[in-house]
């Protein structure tokens, strides 16, 4: 339970502490060098004690340390043993000397069995310790231009040697804090804070490249500015200050490039198409970009690029820009070349405006356009003709024609070339005016109008104007028909082309028609005479010719006037009329006017037949007669009248007297009561049979007719008729008797005596005998 313990260790001495052991009343503390010859070494230390040094060792050397603890009767209670080295030797500093602001390098000679060095600074309050292996060794850290006090320490497993004699050494300046800076390309700005401590200074300049010879300036100013340098190259500056004693202290070194020259042969290149411009110059030494800068105005354009050639885009029509290079690097910005200027293409012309004269021009006009020297007009139809037109003033005239659609586009020009496209404008002129108008009639208040087709025209608008109004007519069709137009009127009659983009064409010539003439209307129709009709109307026309038709089965029959009435002859009997009147003057003819209805007398008939049917029947039959219905027949004699009403084309007349002179007539009556009286050739009944017939035989084959009558001047026949044969008698005129001989025996015969008209015509209607 009894141990020791080493807090310290130094080249010649060795540190320890124990634990108080119970009962001890002292300590006794043995060391021994071991592997080397020597004396030993004995220590005794109360019971009070627990710690104990162990001095005039012998340095870097390794020893056997033994402790006992020993009662008041001198016997030892316990005892431990340890092992332990001492620290190297102390070493010894040659020199110590500053060459960086910062740090103090140490120069010693080697200690045997040292195995690292500490090195320690204490200036003021402060102290910097550095580990170090062999000599040199340097302490980092410092404060320029400050005095230390410098020692070291020998360093082996074992501990460490006690410090060295110290050393006293200062720290050299601090380097200067450089601002450096080249306000030209040809110069080099230095400048610095003061440096604490600091006499003078030492500023010296040289290219990178080693080319050329080096500046050299000593100052006791904060500032110097080196001039005549090459633009744009790379130069390497060395500032250090210098003490009282002429020690140099820290050096600060800065390469600072010269900004570079200003660019030379700047050339721009237009684009117009792109509105773009390309500016190139001369490569510069020393730069490492280039800005480009173009100006109009209040606008700024900027261009950075490390080549030797910019693109400027999005520049602005009817612009003047100043272009500038500037070269760049890490120095800054050389002077600007001197600025260049671009005139950009003239803007688009704007305000156009198109107007269209009747003498078939466009006058095309737009507002001035800035930088523009003069401007081109493009026409181009729809038809694929092209014209153009070069002015110095914002107008320009074009032929023009109805009816097409021309696409309009004006550019603005100068030196850099044509304006961009503006708007496209197209105009379209009016259509044509329709040709080869046509009017023609199709009734007296409708004129149908034709015309050829004109270019352009996508509808046609027909327009009558006359004295009552006016009459339209709206058709996509080259054919209009204007109706309900007012008869005996003179119309103007114009055709208006449409089109959609531009409307009608209001210049367009008329042409003048005139409607026939107004119905006549027809007041009245009088019969003036067997077969003459006068009909009369009603006149409203200029001018105009009367016709009257009367029209019928029989045919057609007609009268003119130019007055109000005419009068139509040998109308012919039993016929139905519509008679219409019509209107003719040089503008046409008029609507018919409403028929009236005429109806003539019936026809009287042609042949009338009297046939004697009985002494006291006579047949009556005649031709029809044309527009007849009914007929009235009537015989009239002294001795009384016979009359008959009948629908027939016949008629049995009754009650007549034999051989009687009878007036024949005839009344020919239509359906709606219209009578023609007919007068014949007077009649004669036939002679009277004779009365009294008897027969009487003459012989075996003979007979003897015998009859009265009271007419000595009518011829009488007698005839038998027998199944044998039929005979015939006719006595002289005034005889009463016939003889008819050689007569077959054995028959019968039918007797009939009858008298002979005048032209031998027997009558069959007398009395019958029969004789056997």
């Amino acid at each position: 339970g009894f141990s020791v313990s080493i807090y310290n260790v130094t080249s010649e001495s060795i540190y320890l502490r124990w634990p108080k052991f119970s009962g001890a009343s002292s300590y006794k503390v043995t060391a021994r060098a071991v592997n080397t010859v020597g004396r030993s070494l004995l220590a005794h230390f109360s019971d009070v004690t627990l710690k104990g040094a162990l001095t005039s060792l012998i340095p870097n050397t390794v020893y056997a340390i033994r402790a006992e603890a020993i009662d008041k009767n001198g016997i030892v209670l316990a005892e431990t043993q340890i092992i332990q080295s001492t620290a190297p030797d102390i070493p010894v500093i040659d020199q110590a000397y500053s060459k960086l602001s910062n740090s103090i390098t140490v120069e010693w000679r080697a200690v045997p069995g040292a195995t690292s060095y500490l090195l320690t600074a204490q200036g003021g309050d402060s102290l910097v310790e550095a580990m170090v292996t062999n000599s040199p060794g340097t302490l980092t850290g410092l404060k320029p231009a400050t005095l230390y006090r410098i020692t070291i320490r020998s360093i082996n497993s074992g501990g460490k040697s006690q410090p060295s004699p110290f050393r006293k050494t200062k720290t050299v300046l601090a380097a200067p804090v450089l601002s450096v800076s080249s306000p030209t390309c040809d110069s080099i700005a230095v400048s610095w804070k003061a440096v604490y401590m600091a006499a003078g200074f030492s500023v010296s300049l040289m290219r990178s490249d080693g080319l050329g010879r080096m500046l050299k300036e000593n100052t006791t100013d904060t500032s110097l500015t080196f001039t005549n340098l090459d633009p744009g190259t790379l130069y390497t500056i060395k500032v250090y200050a210098w003490n009282a004693n002429g020690i140099p202290g820290d050096d600060f070194t800065y390469n600072q490039r010269t900004r570079p020259n200003t660019p030379a042969n700047v050339q721009v290149a237009f684009n117009s198409g792109a509105l773009r411009a390309v500016v190139s110059w001369m490569p510069t030494e020393g730069a490492l970009t280039y800005s480009v800068t173009a100006s109009c105005g209040l606008l700024e354009l900027t261009c950075n690029t490390s080549s030797a050639s910019c693109v400027m885009p999005s520049l602005q029509c009817g612009s003047e820009y100043y272009i500038s290079v500037m070269a760049y690097n890490d120095a800054g910005s050389s002077n600007p070349a001197d600025a260049v200027s671009l005139k950009t293409i003239p803007c688009a012309p704007v305000n156009v405006s198109i107007e269209e004269d009747e003498g078939g021009h466009l006058l095309v006009s737009w507002s001035n356009v800035s930088l523009s020297h003069y401007y081109v007009v493009f026409v181009k139809s729809d038809d694929g003709l092209e014209v153009h037109c070069n002015t110095s003033h914002p107008q320009c005239h074009f032929q023009s024609d109805c009816g097409f659609t021309y696409f309009i586009s004006v550019f603005a020009y100068n030196k850099a070339g044509q304006s961009p496209l503006g708007e496209v404008f197209n105009y379209t002129t009016a259509p044509c005016c329709p040709s080869d108008l046509r009017a023609a009639f199709v009734s007296s208040d409708t004129v149908h109008v034709t015309w050829a087709p004109v270019r352009g025209a996508e509808a046609y608008e027909t327009r009558a104007v006359g004295w009552g109004g006016t009459v339209l007519c709206n058709d996509t069709a080259t054919a209009c028909t204007l109706s309900a137009l007012q008869c005996n009127t003179r119309y103007r009659i114009t055709v208006y082309s449409f089109s959609e983009a531009r409307g009608s064409n209001t210049s367009c010539a008329s042409k003048y028609v005139a409607t026939a003439p107004c119905s006549p209307e027809i007041k009245n129709i009088s019969k003036e005479a067997h077969s003459v009709i006068s009909v009369h109307w009603q006149s409203n026309n200029e001018e105009a010719t009367y016709t009257v038709t009367a029209r019928g089965q029989a045919g057609l029959w007609y009268c003119t006037s130019p007055g109000n009435s005419c009068t139509l002859i040998n109308l012919p009997c039993g016929s139905a009329f519509s008679v219409t009147a019509i209107a003719v003057s040089p503008a046409g003819q008029s609507l018919p006017s409403y028929s009236v209805p005429l109806e003539t007398a019936p026809c009287c008939p042609d042949d009338l037949i009297l046939t004697q049917v009985t002494q006291s029947v006579t047949n009556i039959s005649w031709t029809i007669g044309m527009g007849a219905q009914t007929y009235i027949t009537t015989l009239e004699s002294p001795k009384g009248q016979a009359k008959c009403h009948t629908l027939q084309n016949y008629c049995l007349l009754g009650c007549i007297t034999c051989s009687t002179n009878y007036t024949v007539s005839l009344k020919a009556i239509s359906e709606t009561g219209l009578a023609s009286s007919c007068t014949y050739q007077g009649y004669s009944s036939s002679a009277c049979c004779p009365s009294g017939v008897k027969l009487y035989r003459l012989s075996n084959n003979g007979i003897r007719v015998y009859w009265q009558t009271s007419d000595t001047t009518t011829h009488y026949n007698t005839d038998l008729r027998g199944s044998k044969g039929n005979f015939t008698c006719t006595p002289r005129s005034g005889r009463s008797h016939c003889d008819i001989t050689e007569l077959p025996c054995g028959d019968i015969y039918t007797v009939v005596v009858s008298p002979v008209a005048d032209k031998g015509t027997k009558l069959t209607f007398c009395p019958k005998k029969i004789y056997s």
